[in-house]
């Protein structure tokens, strides 16, 4: 079955940085576009960074907010989705999302979600 499997995340000072990594199983993943979202407490999922698929060209996309802060990547050789994230501040303290595809449906897969955390 399709699976999303992230690891990374954790507690980190501003200014600080991390990795997340989305390891993914199940289909075919170098056809799809992937992304990350994240999640504050109380408000809906947001759109983070996305990437195209190798076969587009993997181009990166970023929220206004990260941009130059943030960099999405993929290795299609180990079906596996990274989110390098430099320059931490308390504003992105939330839990990060992996999926496939860019748009949400119902029923699209998911990682189980990370919880990364700025702070002094």
């Amino acid at each position: 079955q399709v699976q999303l499997v992230q690891s990374g995340g954790g507690l980190v000072q501003p200014g600080g940085s991390l990795t997340l990594t989305c390891a993914a199983s199940g289909f075919t993943f170098s056809d799809y576009y992937m992304s990350w979202y994240r999640q504050f407490p109380g408000e809906q999922r947001e759109l983070v960074a996305s990437i195209s698929s190798s076969r587009h060209g993997a181009r990166p996309d970023y929220a206004d907010s990260v941009k130059s802060r943030f960099t999405i990547s993929r290795d299609d050789s180990k079906d596996t989705l990274y989110l390098q994230m430099n320059s931490l501040i308390p504003g992105d303290t939330a839990v990060y999302y992996c999926k496939r595809g860019v748009e949400v449906y119902v029923g699209d897969p998911w990682g189980q979600g990370t919880q990364v955390t700025v702070s002094s």
